[in-house]
């Protein structure tokens, strides 16, 4: 069973998890409709798929 020989100190821990951050995904805006949208992905919005309609949505 693989046991630590030393204690790791704060410093050595909390360096190491200093990349344990979270990161806001990159929305782009929708060459159709410009909403927000996540990139490579169907138009949550418009429906809309590298400018082919692939979901038809409803305008309210």
């Amino acid at each position: 069973m693989a046991v630590p020989k030393r204690r790791l100190s704060k410093c050595r821990r909390d360096r190491r998890r200093a990349n344990w951050k979270l990161t806001v995904p990159g929305y782009v805006a929708c060459p159709q409709c410009h909403e927000p949208m996540m990139p490579h992905r169907v138009c949550p919005t418009c429906g809309y798929y590298k400018g082919t309609q692939v979901i038809n949505k409803v305008a309210e």
